[in-house]
């Protein structure tokens, strides 16, 4: 999946027009800023607009993170001139030290209490953001996207990728901060004794050349990782979704062994970094006590020769944790920061893809005056290749029934994308009431146009939100006369809780033909001007058909539809019909007129009852 180089401007989302399923709208408001659209820059570069959106509270966490550090570097000082002064020299003032430390280190814990609830929630702020930026991108998105990038896939990188950018977006700040209060430390440490700091800052450049390397050799197994990790979404997704053609052909195992092979995979990829980090983790962790080591025994020669006093030595050493904590988690922060590389570099190949769908400049809402539609010269080709249409021209009158009819590939269901513009076509153009459909807004041009299709799908909700998905302020009279005119009030109202019943994932709970009639009703209560059947009483019983026709054709006289048949009773509903092959018109007439003219409409309709 390629990323594009190309930048453009932001998707011109609308956060005020869409509501959520039930009609309640979510109290998180969205994201304030977009990821760059400048592939050139580095990957933290691109997600710094989002991190910059909440930077009062950010600012207001990293300060006070400083503040709790700053407070913790005068502990040891005041640790010293109380050893010194009171203990050694018994001066008399140990109880006001004791409780000078004491308010001193109350203060720097609480502020490192209140620093660290600010940048954890930047932090869960900004993987709200990412998450809300990408699924608001992949709604964006064309259908081809979609025909050539897996779910679970999409999944991982919604999920695991975005977690990873977050948690680096949480520690590498506070480390930072933590670096500079080594910078502190050290000035109190050369306060103290210059020769001694020099002394501890002998291992810092090696830390730093381990580092360097350390961050090379993870890199690799990081975006491995989670590439593999996706792997293994995508099978479950796949299993989870397709579980009724996983038992119909008893392959459970085989999908098992699937999963183990890919999880084996994803156990290397861990193994492997494992590996890396028991290699380069001990020099990241242990060199700092060589520095440590090297204090105790040349500030211990200090002490026993009057050089230094003890108390001098033990905030020396303080000091030098200070100094050594930053590097001591350089370790976890390369690993971390190559993961979230990783991750945030597979998040971007999503974000930088545009669709092939889009508006033009200057587009404006589409008007329905009769619904006339014009195929002129229509070609399409899908993405993999696939010729489909070629010279497609046809009419449809504005109020008038057609049937679209042709074998298996003959490019039925693509006409009914194409008028969507789910897609775009290669050449030529659709035209509703003269209008070009590629100059008019894509949301009112799907308002226009509703579609029913031969596999509906259903959300995992009530069924009454299913009907009310496309108008979601509808009343509950209007659902239910969606519902009556779809011939499916009758089974909704024996479920357990009628049009309150939650049906399970992609509406499995349900026959295939209940699943079509509220579709159907889903579809009526839109009540479009422009209605596209696609094969859509294909799962329902014959009996139910005739019924539900008989309540469609009072619906159809009304507006201009294309039905997309197989059936001789789905055919019927049309006044004309237009027969495919070969990607273009072959025979237009009605239904007796093609049976006495056209051998390839009968071998069409046979073939169809055969089936």
């Amino acid at each position: 999946m390629p990323a594009s180089s190309e930048t453009t401007a932001a998707p011109p989302y609308d956060r005020d027009v869409a509501v959520p399923l039930g009609g309640v709208r979510s109290s998180y408001p969205g994201p304030s800023a977009h990821i760059s659209r400048d592939s050139s820059l580095a990957w933290w570069r691109r997600v710094l607009p989002v991190i910059g959106s909440h930077r009062a509270i950010f600012f207001i966490g990293i300060g006070l993170s400083f503040v709790s550090l700053v407070l913790q570097t005068l502990v040891p000082n005041m640790l010293n001139g109380a050893i010194n002064h009171d203990l050694l020299h018994a001066t008399g003032g140990l109880t006001r030290d004791v409780v000078r430390i004491t308010i001193v280190g109350v203060l720097a814990g609480v502020t490192g209490i209140v620093s660290r609830h600010y940048v954890y929630r930047v932090a869960y702020n900004v993987e709200a953001d990412l998450r809300s930026l990408i699924y608001e991108h992949l709604s964006w998105l064309s259908f081809s996207f979609y025909d050539r990038v897996q779910s679970g896939q999409l999944i991982s990188r919604a999920n695991s990728d975005i977690r990873s950018v977050q948690m680096y977006s949480t520690f590498a700040p506070l480390i930072v901060v933590q670096a500079l209060i080594g910078v502190v430390a050290f000035g109190f440490m050369l306060s103290i004794s210059a020769p001694l700091a020099l002394i501890a800052l002998v291992v810092m450049p090696i830390l730093y050349v381990v580092g360097l390397r350390m961050r090379r050799v993870m890199f690799p197994i990081s975006w491995i990782t989670q590439a593999r990790l996706a792997d293994v979404a995508t099978i479950v997704d796949e299993n989870v979704n397709g579980v009724r053609v996983v038992k119909s052909f008893a392959q459970e195992e085989a999908e098992i062994n699937r999963l183990a092979d890919a999880a084996e995979r994803v156990a290397w990829a861990y193994i492997k970094d494992a590996h890396l980090r028991a290699v380069w983790s001990p020099w990241v962790q242990n060199l700092p006590q060589l520095g440590l080591t090297l204090v105790l025994f040349f500030g211990g020669q200090m002490v026993i020769g009057g050089h230094l006093g003890i108390g001098a030595i033990l905030a020396f050493n303080a000091y030098l944790m200070m100094l050594q904590a930053p590097f001591m988690m350089l370790g976890q922060l390369v690993m971390m920061g190559q993961r979230a590389k990783a991750s945030a570099e597979r998040i971007f190949e999503i974000l930088d893809e545009n669709p092939d769908v889009h508006e033009r400049p200057g587009a404006f809402d589409l008007e329905i005056r009769g619904g006339a539609i014009d195929f002129e010269g229509v070609d399409f080709t899908y993405a993999n290749g696939s010729v489909v249409l070629e010279g497609f021209s046809a009419r449809v009158d504005a109020g008038e029934t057609v049937a679209i009819v042709g074998r298996t590939g003959s490019g039925k269901s693509s006409v009914a994308r194409l008028l969507t513009r789910f897609y775009d076509v290669g050449a030529g153009e659709i035209r509703i009431d003269g209008t070009n459909i590629a100059d008019v807004t894509l949301h009112s041009l799907r308002e226009a146009v509703g579609v029913v299709l031969d596999e509906p799908f259903l959300f995992s909700i009530s069924i009454f939100e299913n009907i009310a998905y496309g108008r979601p302020d509808a009343s509950r009279d209007d659902v239910i006369a969606a519902a009556r005119a779809a011939y499916a009030h009758e089974f909704i109202e024996e479920l357990p809780e009628g049009y309150d019943t939650v049906v399970g994932e992609r509406g499995y709970t349900l026959s295939g033909g209940q699943r079509q009639r509220i579709a159907i009703a889903r579809t009526l209560l839109v009540n479009p001007p422009i209605l596209v059947l696609d094969d859509a009483t294909s799962a329902i019983d014959v009996h139910i058909e005739a019924e539900i026709f008989a309540a469609l054709r009072a619906l159809l006289a009304q507006r201009t539809t294309i039905v997309i048949a197989h059936r001789i009773s789905t055919i019927a509903l049309a006044s004309r019909v237009l027969v495919l092959e070969g990607g273009r018109v072959v025979a237009s007439g009605t239904h007796e007129q093609l049976l006495a003219t056209s051998p390839l409409y009968s071998e069409i309709l046979a073939r169809s009852e055969e089936a």
